[in-house]
């Protein structure tokens, strides 16, 4: 089956944050968003054929979660991933995020330390503080474009008392997939210092060819505490469902987080996005892999761009997401003048690399999911804004 990535959506008016919230965050219309981590492709037919199914039967009532959706996580994760996800280990929820705040506050106290690696998705920070806690800095090391984990310092934080650490697997917005040889030392240092690693794998599938994706779980070993975030939603482009769900071995963690998800209401959900969830896993994989060969053309279109038009912006080449990493740095400009040249003068609206915390400043993050001519538009615009 072809599946069409190159046809323009409008999505103006569907109430989508990545286009009807320009004037808020922008402060104008007038520009191409390319920042919120969703994509501008339709979800796979064979998930929009299924919700028109179900929305056929005109009753949507308080709905179970079947077994066939957990049966349908399990293979798909088998099969892409090689990762035998037992069955009672799986606690479906919400989207990832409130998932993570519950996570958080069933198996640590206020105060309690949780490490982050910056620069890193910005939403980390935020449920740490809205939920009392306190947030750990273990920055990336970038060197000539590349980053590493610095483990020595991960472990002087560990060692000092930090319960958790929040990993970002594929991370966000460096784009790094981490070597199973890395994992190891992650999971070497956890075992020293007693401390549960909660690692978001939301992007997990969104992996391009070079690179190999390795779920942490899989790696563990009887006694690790590692806490597992799934989602169909980057993958197939599903995030506006609100589900996903925790993979938690570990069982006195796992009935913690589930008091935790009783004590808010958080086992609740919805038929459609049941529906979607399990639909995308059963037969979403042809259309992910097509999603994968196009996303990867439109990434290494950038990078030959850039290195041709506009040197003086560097590509930090992913191997995991759909969100470029740019080093701007050759500009010449402080963030907010930055940020304000992408808007005012280029009217392409991405997000500052400042916002993701240490070692983001001069870096912007640029949402590659749309049809390829508007990217290239972009980098047009940008260019010819350089240029006067």
């Amino acid at each position: 089956m072809a599946h069409d990535f190159d046809t323009v959506i409008d999505r103006s008016g569907t109430h989508a944050t990545k286009f009807d919230d320009r004037q808020r965050y922008f402060g104008t219309e007038d520009i191409d968003p390319l920042w919120v981590a969703d994509m501008d492709f339709a979800a796979p037919a064979c998930v929009t054929q299924a919700l028109v199914a179900r929305a056929q039967h005109p009753i949507y009532g308080y709905t179970l979660y079947p077994e066939s959706l957990y049966e349908a996580v399990i293979q798909w994760y088998a099969r892409r991933h090689h990762w035998q996800i037992q069955r009672e280990w799986m606690l479906v929820g919400p989207s990832a995020l409130p998932s993570l705040a519950a996570t958080l506050q069933a198996v640590t106290e206020p105060d309690d330390g949780i490490i982050i690696q910056p620069p890193v998705y910005t939403e980390f920070a935020a449920i740490i503080h809205a939920n009392r806690r306190r947030p750990v800095l273990n920055p990336l090391i970038e060197t000539d474009g590349h980053y590493t984990m610095d483990f020595a310092q991960l472990e002087q934080c560990a060692s000092q008392g930090a319960r958790i650490l929040l990993l970002c697997s594929p991370h966000n917005p460096v784009g790094r997939v981490w070597s199973t040889d890395e994992l190891h030392e992650v999971l070497r240092i956890a075992r020293r210092h007693h401390l549960t690693v909660v690692s978001d794998d939301i992007h997990c599938d969104l992996t391009y060819s070079g690179a190999r994706h390795t779920m942490l779980g899989s790696l563990a070993q009887a006694g690790d505490k590692i806490i597992t975030s799934i989602s169909p939603g980057k993958t197939f482009n599903l995030q506006g469902m609100g589900l996903s769900a925790l993979v938690i071995p570990d069982e006195e963690q796992r009935k913690a987080i589930i008091r935790a998800f009783e004590s808010m209401h958080l086992d609740q959900c919805h038929p459609f996005s049941i529906t979607a969830f399990e639909t995308a896993y059963r037969e979403g994989g042809e259309w992910l892999d097509a999603l994968l060969a196009y996303l990867e053309t439109t990434r290494d279109f950038v990078a030959d761009y850039l290195r041709t038009h506009i040197p003086r912006i560097r590509l930090v080449r992913p191997q995991a997401t759909y969100l470029l990493w740019l080093d701007c740095r050759g500009l010449g400009m402080d963030d907010a003048t930055l940020r304000d040249f992408f808007i005012r003068q280029c009217k392409v609206g991405m997000n500052p690399g400042a916002i993701y915390g240490a070692g983001g400043s001069g870096f912007m993050r640029m949402n590659i999911g749309a049809p390829r001519e508007r990217i290239r538009a972009a980098l047009e615009s940008i260019r010819a804004a350089l240029a006067r």
